[in-house]
Parts: C-alpha cells; structure tokens; sequence
C-alpha cells in the first residue's frame, strides 16, 4: 500500500500532523479511537468524508514510522 496516497504532511494543516489527505483527521486521532475501541465502521460513520482504505493507510503509515524509530532501553 503506498500510504502517501492518503496521507500527508503539511505545515498548515493541523500543524503539520499527519492527516488523512482532503480531511483534517490526524492519524494519530485514528490510532486514539481504535485504542478505545471504536470500530473501524464506527469511525467511518463519525467521519463518512474517508475511506476504509483510508484507515488502513493511517496504520500503515504508524507501524511504518516505528519501524525507523530507534528505542534506548533504561536500565533500573
């Protein structure tokens, strides 16, 4: 999936968060509703302007950004 296709980058849109492209949904607001347990069907039915695809491309983006995130562990 080549999420840049639903998702961008830009300094004066919701300060430069990455958002669901056409819409001012972070994808970091995607990832909080999903943590608390809204469906995927619950968020397209609050927000019917995106797409499932559009979702998926939110997680993608995420675990794409973890991967090239390095984690320092701190010895107790």
């Amino acid at each position: 999936m080549d999420v840049l296709q639903y998702i961008e980058i830009n300094p004066t849109v919701m300060l430069g968060k990455p958002v669901i492209k056409g819409a001012r949904i972070t994808v970091e607001l995607i990832l909080e509703k999903l943590s608390k347990g809204e469906t995927m069907q619950d968020i397209l039915v609050a927000h019917p302007h995106i797409t499932q695809e559009a979702i998926y491309a939110a997680l993608a983006f995420a675990a794409l950004n973890l991967k090239n995130t390095h984690y320092y562990p701190i010895a107790s």
